[in-house]
């Protein structure tokens, strides 16, 4: 009787272990690795994707593909792109000329054209965030003009141009904005937004004009879903330190009275911004507390000598000082806090917070801004004096 209640139970059980039966395998899949949407004419977008080629993986190279030309040697990557009325359209007519179905889960770079940006990019979030493969974590900007040409660079140094943006974006040369971040700014109380500006470096000599390298160049500033203007790099210096997300990057200074400059990259900072209503004024207390490390020394200062050190803390302070002003003056120019300060004031003062919501831009521009920087040189280098210089030559400010 047990061998028969056994065997009933097995053969009940069959069915359900019929292992994935759904199963798609990996060379059914179109791999995304990075695209590119651009408004076109008649008030359709054109959605460009680039995806891998797995051939080149074992040396059989690839072409790139939708009507752009091969920039010179094996590529690992094809474009291809397509018209439509939203980005389901468009992907619908690029499934019909793949041979094999579009997967999104690989894709870690998306790229906004700035007409687009401009005009509002709410219905491809829509889509992006509603669509069950695209990650949260992939990384978004704006191109300068189109964002297709983005796709179609072939960067000598790395497989493909989406790798290049990302590495870019993991060395903090400007904004690292994911998807997640992007819904969360543009959702949030203050509907304001930033993302890194990107265009492509034009080829060297010798080289194709695909061998174009995309860099970036600035932040574009969004108020809700459109893109109302643009951060120079220096301005986006001073918002990665009001975002404490200062990383490697150097900071050239020129001490007050002396010739040449003295050159710093930031070992550590520490931000803190304090939101404050005082007299029913609405304030900002900014304070940064950072150590710097002497990379080149342009001047004739003895940075071993206490007076001269200080000089060359004093300018550090001032200029990261300049950088950070300008950097909010930018923001409160545009009305569009990019910083998310209306969450930080609403958690301290929920009740005049409250009273304002409705407002808020206009609180947010005339809020009074105070930087309060403590700067230090910690590391002087191996060489305390100027290389190259006499001793008559130093000077012990």
């Amino acid at each position: 009787m047990k061998s028969v209640l056994l065997l009933l139970g097995i053969s009940g059980t069959t069915p359900f272990l019929s292992g994935c039966w759904d199963r798609t395998e990996i060379t059914d899949l179109a791999i995304v690795t990075a695209a590119a949407i651009d408004k076109k004419d008649n008030d359709q977008i054109e959605l460009s994707i680039q995806v891998f080629i797995p051939s080149s993986i074992s040396g059989g190279g690839g072409g790139q593909g939708g009507g752009s030309s091969q920039g010179g040697g094996a590529v690992t990557t094809l474009v291809r792109y397509e018209k439509g009325s939203n980005i389901s359209d468009a992907l619908s007519k690029l499934q019909s000329k793949l041979p094999r179905k579009v997967f999104w889960g690989h894709c870690k770079i998306f790229v906004f054209g700035e007409q687009l940006a401009k005009e509002g990019i709410q219905e491809q979030m829509d889509f992006l965030l509603r669509h069950p493969q695209p990650r949260e974590k992939a990384n978004v900007y704006v191109s300068k003009g189109k964002a297709k040409p983005i796709l179609e660079s072939l960067p000598p140094l790395e497989n493909y141009s989406g790798e290049v943006l990302r590495e870019l974006s993991d060395l903090h040369i400007g904004m690292l904005v994911t998807m997640q971040d992007l819904d969360e700014m543009l959702t949030g109380i203050p509907q304001a937004a930033a993302l890194p500006f990107v265009k492509i470096l034009p080829p060297g000599k010798g080289q194709t004009k695909l061998q174009g390298i995309p860099y970036i160049v600035g932040t574009a500033v969004f108020k809700k879903d459109k893109m109302t203007g643009m951060m120079t790099e220096k301005e986006t210096r001073g918002l990665l330190w009001l975002r404490d997300e200062v990383e490697s990057y150097t900071v050239t200074i020129k001490p007050k009275g002396v010739k040449g400059k003295i050159s710093l990259s930031p070992v550590s900072a520490k931000v803190k911004i304090i939101p404050q209503i005082i007299n029913e004024k609405w304030k900002l207390l900014v304070r940064v507390n950072t150590d710097g490390a002497v990379i080149q020394n342009g001047t004739n200062l003895n940075l071993s000598n206490p007076k001269s050190l200080k000089a060359a803390e004093r300018a550090y302070q001032k200029d990261i000082e300049k950088r950070i002003e300008m950097a909010f003056l930018n923001t409160q120019h545009k009305k569009a806090d990019i910083l998310g300060l209306g969450k930080d004031f609403y958690r301290k003062y929920p009740k005049q917070f409250n009273k304002v919501d409705n407002h808020w831009d206009e609180i947010f521009a005339e809020i009074e801004v105070e930087v309060d920087v403590a700067a230090h040189i910690r590391r002087q280098g191996y060489i305390n004096k100027p290389a190259g210089l006499s001793e008559e030559e130093v000077k012990d400010k």
